[in-house]
């Protein structure tokens, strides 16, 4: 591979930035991929492929090198600490690069980052690691079961205890399961500009794969394209991108034509976007969010996409606005949460949620649906949504709202294909679980304001 060192030091620079800051790994990847778009794609694809690996299975990657090094990965310097993880993560599930190589390169790396006297320690632990992944010894399955799967999964101990609390060890196994896979773009077609049919055609010209969504006709997973910016049907509006999910939660929410909608956290702008298209450029959807650096990212997919019934605004959800208070027929709350539905994509969120966050989370949500549902007129819907799958933020959240406020569910089968019809959705939620269905872990509920 050609620039192998400077590649991997790019990697390197990512995982220390992630680990370290706890910035969002999409975030620094994106950056770096942007301000170096000069390399190649396969050189692209391996920086992505290794730091996200890295990432995802970083739980197991440090409970193997614990068993091969002398010093355990918390005592190491995080240069080191970090150079390993990569390199282990190249030799156990990277067969195409030989392990001599793996191991040459990350000494290289070492000495080049300055620690010329580590270099032997690094190389004795990676060849160690490359002569003896059988003799690996993990948690007993049957005595220690969450133990066994927070190592096997790669997922903290906390979050394993909890799922298997609440779904049980063949749910929890295929929800854990599922993060580990490689997760598509997912793209929703502009109907408006093109049919599902001709942009799958177009972009399969491009040797793009292409892949149906069984649960809405305009949804399509798309792999193998480079850089996402460079297609020219992005950048004619002719898609979005955007998660299943979410398109579900516009789904169930069923704006229709001359409604006034508001968008409370919006940023980027898929959902606002997909009602105004969905309202046929009628009505008007006010998506806000609360920096003008947020609302840039919605104003620039506006702009993309030619609609006309859609504005951006900067607004903190938790601020009323007395101007919208009873004006709305339909709220999107989609509200800042744990995250934990959408590990697959952002594997760094499980290194650095905890249970105490996640109650501040829960707090802040009740804090905006206490503000927003004013805007509802009597007769209007609220839509709460939340892209995780702890119950405290969804069905306990909804439990709270509707014994706060006269609102009342109403069921959502009318807007869901069969496929996701259930006892819950009956009765006017739907919690997606990654593993179990083709989407990101997601809660929705749909909310009728009491009167008229």
């Amino acid at each position: 591979m050609t620039n192998a060192v400077n590649t991997r030091e790019l990697i390197l620079g990512i995982l220390m930035e992630v680990t370290g800051k706890g910035t969002h790994s999409h975030l620094v990847i994106r950056d770096v991929l942007s301000k170096y778009q000069y390399l190649g794609k396969q050189e692209r694809s391996f920086i992505t492929r290794v730091s996200i690996g890295t990432l995802e299975q970083m739980i197991l990657i440090d409970y193997i090198i614990d068993q091969f090094s002398s010093v355990k990965v918390k005592k190491m310097k995080p240069v080191i600490r970090n150079i390993l993880r990569s390199a282990v993560y190249q030799l156990k599930w990277m067969d195409s690069i030989p392990d001599s190589a793996v191991c040459n390169e990350a000494v290289k790396l070492t000495r080049k980052k300055g620690f010329q006297g580590l270099s032997g320690f690094v190389n004795g632990v990676l060849r160690s690691i490359a002569r003896g992944p059988a003799e690996v010894r993990y948690p007993d399955e049957k005595k220690q079961p969450a133990e066994y799967m927070s190592v096997r999964y790669s997922q903290p101990l906390w979050l394993t205890q909890m799922w298997l609390d609440r779904f049980g060890p063949e749910t929890t196994g295929q929800i854990l399961g599922a993060f580990l896979e490689d997760s598509p773009t997912c793209i929703r077609c502009n109907t408006g500009k093109i049919s599902p049919e001709e942009l799958a055609k177009r972009l399969n010209q491009q040797g793009i794969e292409t892949t149906s969504s069984p649960y809405i006709r305009e949804a399509m997973e798309i792999r193998g394209y480079d850089y996402l910016g460079a297609l020219p049907e992005f950048e004619q509006g002719l898609f979005q991108v955007q998660d299943i999910s979410s398109m579900l939660a516009v789904r169930i929410a069923a704006p229709k034509k001359g409604d006034t909608v508001y968008d409370v956290c919006a940023a980027p702008g898929g959902k606002s976007l997909y009602l105004a298209e969905l309202m046929q450029n009628t009505g008007m959807v006010t998506a806000r969010d609360l920096t003008p650096y947020k609302v840039g990212l919605i104003e620039e997919n506006i702009l993309r996409s030619g609609l006309t019934n859609i504005r951006a605004q900067v607004w903190d959800a938790c601020a009323l606005d007395e101007a919208a208070v009873k004006t709305a027929d339909l709220v999107l709350a989609d509200l800042p949460c744990s995250g934990l539905g959408v590990l697959g994509r952002k594997p760094d969120i499980k290194y650095h949620m905890s249970q105490g966050q996640i109650r501040e989370l829960r707090g802040l949500q009740r804090e905006i649906l206490g503000t927003v549902h004013k805007y509802v007129k009597k007769g209007g819907v609220l839509v709460y949504s939340t892209c995780t799958i702890d119950i405290e933020e969804n069905e306990k959240n909804l439990e709270w709202f509707l014994s706060q406020f006269p609102f009342h569910l109403e069921s959502i089968d009318p807007y869901l294909c069969e496929a996701l019809r259930s006892n819950t959705t009956a009765q006017g939620y739907l919690q997606l679980l990654p593993g179990v269905h083709r989407a990101d872990g997601f809660f929705m509920a749909r909310l009728r304001k009491d009167g008229e």
